[in-house]
């Protein structure tokens, strides 16, 4: 019961006092900052709250991540090597999906870790340090599997998306 009224009572409002366009731009400024330094493709995308359909048939964050990192399109990287940051706002719950590079490189822990440190700061309301704190850990694991290479591009929008 709980879970159904965070996510009914989460509105649009919500996420513009969480993520005003100010925060929007520095994690976008992040995004493109990290990705100078590794061959990797990070996407940032936030859902305010799911929606009753979700709701009824048991929709986690997990899942509803899942689902993004497929629809986004961010497993569509030359190195099989994006990784989707994933924010519910209503549950405070954040989701790292990453594509099939990791496999065998990454351990979930590591990624679960960044989650935590974002959750954590996000209890407290600090949702730019959060994210910036999140976007850096997983910098640093990208970087150690992807170093850059001169004909790397940016294969998806550093822009944070609303979903």
């Amino acid at each position: 019961m709980h879970r159904c009224w965070q996510n009914l009572t989460t509105t649009r409002f919500a996420l513009r006092r969480a993520f005003p366009p100010p925060v929007l731009t520095a994690i976008e400024t992040a995004i493109r900052d990290s990705e100078i330094r590794h061959g990797g493709e990070i996407q940032f995308a936030i859902e305010t709250a799911l929606d009753v359909r979700d709701l009824c048939r048991g929709a986690t964050a997990r899942a509803q991540a899942c689902r993004a990192f497929g629809e986004l399109g961010v497993w569509d990287t030359a190195r099989n090597n994006g990784v989707l940051i994933y924010v519910l706002l209503a549950e405070r719950d954040i989701e790292i999906v990453a594509d099939r590079g990791y496999r065998g490189r990454v351990a979930e822990e590591d990624w679960r870790a960044v989650c935590g440190t974002m959750r954590e700061a996000y209890a407290a309301g600090r949702f730019l340090d959060g994210s910036l704190a999140g976007i850096d850990a997983v910098t640093a694991l990208v970087a150690a599997h992807y170093p850059r290479k001169e004909d790397d591009s940016n294969e998806r929008p550093d822009r944070p998306l609303i979903l």
